[in-house]
């Protein structure tokens, strides 16, 4: 049995407090977080959630207070501080939002910078190796130009190509596109879904919601942690905070083949979150063979709120094979709804459309409990 190949980027209990005159400021908590090679992740969330500081740790910009970061077979923090700039010179690139493009050097002197720098290649190459990742990009014809002579658009590409110039495998993006126009922002999104096919490891840091649509994954950051993926993933309408509350009271649980889930009427869990395996909706009827009624896979949730909607001693969960799950128990979600009615609002409303999936016909709703 082959054994899978351990992420290439991962952190481990990172943990970030900046000392302030106000007292110690907790910017990051319980970072448990890894990616692998040619990955194209969205990191999101508000401002001032922590996304620059979890940027920042693994560029080694930063150090965390405690934990641990590993790209490769590096331990970031293990460094010293030379190594570690020489290092990341070698294997990081990073876009910035306003560019930072010289502005008195040419896009060609721009992009040979980092190879001047951290030594990489021969002299004679660099030039050729410049206008190749000019022209891998569309900037080809444009090397002798001041960057104030290249639209928005261009100068953020041209910024890409020197993130590029000494080949790194990781290329981190930090709201690349937040100054520039639609058709500039897809532009530069192309070029990322491009890159990230061809093996190169994309971060992009963004709140907006548009561009995460892009990526083919995503990360939720809020109040410095992480959003469960599952939980973000299957519920999608609750704002970030709310997310991270659910991500507290979660807890993982694992049923055998044939298990029973959860029954109406005998419920424990007030949301589960299917995170691997088959679980099969079951419609249980006095004298008659349970009916299976729909699948639920990785990514699917049931919540009380539709369980308890339907007619009671309707419906059962029931796990074709072995069913990992992230459950949070009935009283925690029965506090969460009651203390949250905005969001039990927008479960409400999902539920009815799942309960509408389920039941086309109303058929469920219109029969009387035995």
């Amino acid at each position: 049995m082959e054994t899978a190949a351990p992420p290439y980027i991962q952190l481990r209990d990172v943990r970030k407090v900046y000392k302030t005159a106000a007292g110690d400021f907790l910017a990051l908590q319980r970072i448990n977080l890894a990616f692998d090679r040619g990955e194209f992740t969205a990191i999101m969330g508000k401002s001032g959630s922590g996304k620059s500081t979890l940027i920042n740790m693994i560029t080694g910009i930063d150090h965390p207070t405690s934990g641990s970061v590993r790209i490769g077979d590096v331990d970031l923090y293990k460094m010293p501080e030379g190594r570690m700039a020489e290092w990341r010179g070698r294997n990081i690139g990073i876009v910035f939002q306003f560019f930072q493009l010289l502005p008195t050097l040419t896009v060609l002197e721009n992009i040979l910078l980092p190879m001047d720098y951290c030594g990489v290649y021969e002299p004679g190459e660099r030039v050729s190796r410049a206008l190749a990742w000019m022209d891998l990009v569309g900037l080809d014809g444009m090397a002798d130009k001041l960057p104030a002579a290249l639209s928005g658009g261009q100068q953020q590409i041209a910024a890409i190509a020197r993130a590029l110039a000494n080949d790194p495998p990781i290329l981190i993006a930090d709201e690349p596109t937040g100054n520039l126009d639609s058709r500039s922002a897809d532009l530069v999104l192309n070029l990322f879904e491009r890159l990230a096919s061809q093996g190169k490891t994309i971060l992009l840091v963004t709140h907006d919601p548009t561009l995460v649509r892009r990526a083919r994954r995503r990360v939720v950051i809020s109040d410095g942690e992480l959003v469960h993926e599952a939980l973000d993933r299957a519920l999608p309408m609750l704002p970030h905070p709310q997310l991270l509350l659910l991500t507290r009271l979660a807890v993982p649980r694992s049923f055998e083949a044939d298990a029973v889930i959860a029954r109406q009427g005998g419920l424990d869990n007030g949301l589960i979150v299917i995170l691997k395996g088959g679980v099969d909706v079951i419609r249980d009827r006095i004298g008659h063979a349970p009916e299976v009624i729909t699948t639920l896979g990785s990514g699917d949730y049931v919540s009380e709120l539709e369980m308890l909607t339907i007619p009671p001693l309707r419906l059962s969960l029931r796990a074709q094979g072995l069913v990992d799950t992230l459950c949070i128990p009935l009283s925690d979600f029965g506090e969460y709804l009651n203390t949250h009615p905005a969001g039990e609002k927008l479960l409400r409303e999902a539920a009815a459309r799942k309960i509408r999936k389920y039941d086309p016909t109303g058929a469920l709703m219109r029969e009387k409990t035995p």
